[in-house]
Formats: C-alpha cells, sequence, structure tokens
C-alpha cells in the first residue's frame, strides 16, 4: 500500500503525519512499527492521524497518537504543535486557532506570529488515583503542601511528584539532568506496578525559578529529545512544589519550550516551534 506522508518535529520530537481527513487509513499496530521503525521504515517517536471534526462537538479535526510501539495514547504537546502546523500549512483550514478533539478531551492549539504554536492543554490531573497512580500503603513527604512519593526501583529509592495531562507522568528531581541515569532507571520508572498505565519518567533540574532542564523517558517510545506534556507536568510539579514561578522556560535536548501555569483551576499553556521536514510516499508491507 502507498501512503503519503509529512515527517514533521516539534522541539526534535519527531512524527510521521498522515492525513486521514478523506477517510479512514486502515493499518495494522504492526504496520505503524514499520513507519516508526528508524531503520526499516521512515522513524519517528510517534505517528499523528488527522481526522475530521465533529460538528456536534463544534471541533475542527480530531488528534490521534500512536506511539513508535504501535500503541495508541491520550497525548502529545510537541505533537499538538506539528498537528496544527501541518493542517495549516497544508491548506485544510485557513483558522490560526483550533478546537481539535483527543481521546480524552478538546484541545485548543494557536498558531502564533513568530511561526511558533501555543496549546492550550488543559487543566492537570493531581489527583494520584486519577493519574493513575497506586499510591495504596506509601506516605508522601509533604513540599509546600505537595507530594512526594517514595518509588522503589531495583537499584535505588526516588521520590517522584505525579501529574496527568491527559496522559500519566512521574516527575523526579536530579542535580544534573546531563549525567542522570535515563536509560537505567527510566524503563523501571515507565513500567513500574504502580502505574498501571505505565508512565512517561521526566527527569528535571532547575537551573532558576524561570527556567528548568529536562528529559523524558516516555512510554512505548523511550527518550525522547523532547516532550511537551513532560514539560507541562514538571512545571506543574515544580510550581506546586514551590521551586518555580509561573512561567518557566524548560530547556530540551531538542529545544525550548515555554509554559505558563496560573494554579489549581487553570490550564497549562505551551508555547514552541513546529517544523516540517520533508513530504514523501513509503510502500507499506501487509503486516
Amino acid at each position: 500500500m502507498k501512503l503519503r506522508f509529512t515527517k514533521m518535529h516539534g522541539a526534535g520530537n519527531d512524527f510521521i503525519v498522515l492525513d486521514a481527513t478523506r477517510g479512514p487509513l486502515p493499518l495494522s499496530a504492526a504496520q505503524y512499527r514499520f513507519l516508526a521503525d528508524r531503520r526499516f521504515g521512515i522513524g519517528a517517536d510517534q505517528i499523528l492521524i488527522v481526522e475530521p471534526g465533529s460538528a456536534e462537538q463544534n471541533t475542527d479535526f480530531t488528534y490521534r497518537i500512536i506511539n513508535a510501539d504501535g500503541g495508541e495514547v491520550e497525548q502529545c504537546g510537541n505533537g499538538a504543535r506539528c498537528f496544527a502546523r501541518y493542517v495549516h500549512d497544508h491548506q485544510l483550514t485557513r483558522k490560526t486557532k483550533l478546537r481539535v478533539q483527543t481521546m480524552l478531551g478538546v484541545i485548543e492549539p494557536q498558531l502564533q506570529d513568530d511561526g511558533r504554536v501555543t496549546v492550550d492543554m488543559g487543566q492537570p490531573i493531581l489527583d494520584p488515583a486519577q493519574v493513575p497512580f497506586n499510591s495504596a500503603g506509601l506516605t508522601p513527604k509533604l513540599v509546600n503542601g505537595c507530594e512526594l512519593w517514595p518509588l522503589p526501583l531495583a537499584d535505588y529509592p526516588v521520590d517522584v511528584a505525579v501529574v496527568s495531562m491527559g496522559n500519566p507522568h512521574s516527575v523526579l528531581r536530579v542535580d544534573d539532568v546531563d549525567h542522570a541515569p535515563v536509560g537505567e532507571i527510566g524503563p523501571q520508572i515507565e513500567g513500574h506496578e504502580r502505574f498501571p498505565r505505565r508512565v512517561n519518567a521526566g527527569f528535571m533540574q532547575l537551573v532558576g525559578r524561570s527556567r528548568i532542564k529536562l528529559r523524558v523517558y516516555e512510554r512505548g517510545s523511550g527518550e525522547t529529545l523532547a516532550c511537551g506534556s513532560g514539560a507541562c507536568a514538571a512545571v506543574v510539579a515544580g510550581i506546586r512544589l514551590g521551586w518555580l514561578d509561573a512561567t518557566v522556560d524548560v530547556e530540551t535536548r531538542g529545544g525550548l519550550l515555554t509554559i505558563q501555569w496560573a494554579g489549581i483551576g487553570h490550564p497549562v499553556l505551551m508555547t514552541g516551534p513546529a517544523a516540517t521536514v520533508f513530504d514523501g510516499e513509503i510502500d507499506v508491507p501487509a503486516l
């Protein structure tokens, strides 16, 4: 099957974008894994699927996200920016502010005059059970009224904040993110039994009250150059713990994201780049 695609990235977090506005794409999980494979396919952290919106729900498009392992997930902040850039650049809409249906609700990305995209990521979910995180039998440390949960790992225990941005995140503070054991303990946190749907593991270094460095080991993808929802979760956790101000620049290995959060009851706003790398066509085998 011949398939047209666009390769994009948001701060180095790379995506394959597929247009399904004219009809559904009958792809299997194995075919998605083939597309994401960096040796035999195109290569990407995730695959983004553009589908029609709903007049009933007053949405312009529907947005689906497939991880490199072939599994569908709820949210991807960097992908949302690329989604908005894609539908505008491919003349699927003339709007600069969109209403986009995701698995868990509506997001509203907006294209800025400087080429960046701002996404209203909605309000963070802070109840551990809804993240979901099983806190039964654990006693958290309280920092500024915010819980840090003890998480036993094979090598040593860590304390993490848990946040959902529509997808689950744990946030671990480290002294030096460049030398943090992301590849060693990231998989242990991702698949920890306390997270029944697995979790994105964030490693955050404080640079100042308005700047952090961040690395994220993502569910089903491994470490990526940037994670938009992970940046949001890290900033939310840092603000609640009393470490950060309301507007924070997040340094990822792929680029800079700006996160704003005014506190409980307010949405998280994420602003950052979205770029097209190339367009192409690939022959997808029957898998």
